[in-house]
C-alpha cells in the first residue's frame, strides 16, 4: 500500500472502530440488556443468554485484539513521517493481513491439536463481520427478550395489582379468604414467576403468547363485578331489603288474589280442570328473607349476595307462577263473561232483522242463556249453544230475505 492508502486505511478504519464502540455501548446499556442482567433467568430464557452472553465475550475480546492492531498501525505511522518501503509492507500487513488473532473460543474444534488450540488468525475485515454475526446474535436475544417482558410485564403488574385490590376488598366484606380469589392468586404467582425470569418460554411464532394472562385478567374483571356488587349490597343494604320486602309483599297479594279467584270459578265454572294453587310461597320467602338477617349480623357479605340474588330469582320466579295462576283462572271467568256478552248481542241482532219472535230462536236463546246463567257454568256446552244461536240467526236471516244458502 502507498502512504495514501495507508493513510486514507487508517482514517476509515478509525471511524469503523468508533461506530463499533458505540453499537457495542448502545448493546450494553439496552433495556433488554439491563433486565438480562438483573433478572434471575431460568429454562428457555436463561439458555439462550447464557449463548448470548458467550457471543458477547467473544466479540468484546475480538474487538480488543481488532483495536490492538489499529493502535499499532496507528502508532507504527506515527513514528515513520516518511515511511519507507519495508514500513509500508509492514503497514499493509497490519491493515489488510492476517493480523488479528482469534480468541481461543472462536477457534474451531477442526483447527486444534491435542496440546491446545493453535494460533488463529483474521484479517480486519474479517474481524468485523465475525463481530457483526456476534452483534446481530446477541441484539436479536436482547429483543426477543425485552419484547416479550414489554408485552407481558405490564398487563402482569396490572393483573397483580387487581388481585390485591380485589383481595382488600374481599376482606373487608366478609373476613374470610374468597376461593376463587385464592385461586387466582396461585395463578399469578406461577405466572409472575415465570414472566420475570423466563419470559422467552411464552413466545410463539416471535409473540409473546398471553393466552394465560388473559384469562386470569378476565377472571378477575369478573370477580372485581362480583365484590363490587357485593360492596354495594351492604352499603345499600336497607334500600335492597325494602326491594326484596316489597316484592315478597307482591307475591303474597298476588297468592290471595289465587286463592280467591280460584273458589269463585269453583263455584262458577263446571270442571274447570285448574290446577291448584301452589300454598305457601311468600312464607317460605319470608323464611329466606329472616336468614339473610342472621347472615349481615355475622358479617358475611359475600355468601349473603349469592342469597340475595337467589332471593330475588325466586320472588320473581313466585310472581310469575302466581299470575300465571292468576290469569287461568281469570281467564274461565272472563270466557263465561264474554259468551254471555255475544249472547245477548245476538239477540239485538235478532230484534233488528224481525226475528225476536221465531220459536227456532227463542228455544235456542232460552237454552244458551240457562248455560250461561247457571252456576256451576258448562264453558264448553255454552260455547256450542251461542254458536247454534248464531247459526240459526243466519239462516232465518237467509229465509226471511230469499237469500240462498
Amino acid at each position: 500500500m502507498s502512504r495514501e492508502g495507508v493513510d486514507h486505511a487508517l482514517r476509515e478504519l478509525h471511524e469503523e472502530r468508533e461506530r463499533i464502540a458505540a453499537s457495542l455501548l448502545d448493546l450494553d446499556g439496552h433495556h433488554g440488556s439491563r433486565l438480562l442482567k438483573g433478572a434471575r433467568l431460568t429454562g428457555e430464557t436463561w439458555r439462550r443468554w447464557q449463548a448470548a452472553q458467550a457471543r458477547l465475550a467473544v466479540l468484546w475480546r475480538l474487538f480488543e485484539a481488532y483495536q490492538r492492531v489499529l493502535d499499532a498501525a496507528t502508532q507504527l505511522r506515527e513514528r515513520a513521517h516518511r515511511p519507507d518501503a519495508a514500513t509500508l509492507v509492514e503497514l499493509t500487513g497490519m491493515l489488510s493481513g492476517l493480523s488479528v488473532e482469534m480468541p481461543d473460543g472462536e477457534i474451531p474444534l477442526e483447527a486444534r491439536t491435542l496440546l491446545g488450540p493453535t494460533e488463529r488468525r483474521v484479517t480486519l475485515d474479517e474481524a468485523v463481520a465475525l463481530m457483526s454475526e456476534a452483534y446481530e446474535f446477541v441484539a436479536g436475544e436482547v429483543a426477543a427478550a425485552d419484547a416479550a417482558w414489554s408485552a407481558l410485564l405490564v398487563p402482569l403488574e396490572e393483573a397483580e395489582e387487581g388481585w390485591r385490590e380485589m383481595a382488600r376488598l374481599a376482606h373487608s366484606l366478609d373476613g374470610t379468604r374468597h376461593p376463587e380469589l385464592d385461586r387466582l392468586g396461585r395463578e399469578l404467582t406461577a405466572l409472575g414467576r415465570l414472566v420475570r425470569t423466563d419470559p422467552l418460554s411464552l413466545v410463539k411464532d416471535g409473540r409473546a403468547d398471553t393466552t394465560r394472562l388473559d384469562r386470569v385478567r378476565s377472571t378477575l374483571s369478573s370477580l372485581r363485578g362480583e365484590l363490587s356488587g357485593v360492596a354495594r349490597l351492604r352499603d345499600g343494604y336497607a334500600g335492597q331489603m325494602e326491594q326484596v320486602t316489597a316484592a315478597i309483599d307482591e307475591v303474597e297479594a298476588l297468592e290471595r288474589r289465587v286463592l280467591a279467584t280460584h273458589a269463585i270459578v269453583l263455584e262458577k265454572i263446571a270442571s274447570p280442570m285448574l290446577p291448584a294453587p301452589e300454598p305457601g310461597l311468600a312464607a317460605g320467602l319470608r323464611d329466606r328473607l329472616a336468614a339473610l338477617e342472621r347472615l349481615r349480623e355475622a358479617g358475611r357479605w359475600v355468601e349473603m349476595a349469592g342469597r340475595v340474588a337467589e332471593l330475588e330469582r325466586a320472588a320473581e320466579d313466585a310472581r310469575e307462577r302466581a299470575w300465571s295462576d292468576l290469569r287461568l283462572g281469570a281467564g274461565l271467568l272472563d270466557r263465561r263473561n264474554e259468551l254471555r256478552g255475544r249472547l245477548e248481542a245476538y239477540r239485538a241482532k235478532a230484534a233488528r232483522l224481525g226475528l225476536a219472535e221465531e220459536d227456532k230462536l227463542t228455544l235456542l236463546y232460552g237454552q244458551a242463556r240457562d248455560l250461561l246463567w247457571t252456576a256451576p257454568c258448562d264453558l264448553r256446552g255454552s260455547t256450542v249453544a251461542v254458536a247454534e244461536y248464531q247459526r240459526a240467526i243466519r239462516e232465518c236471516g237467509r229465509e226471511e230475505t230469499g237469500t240462498p244458502p
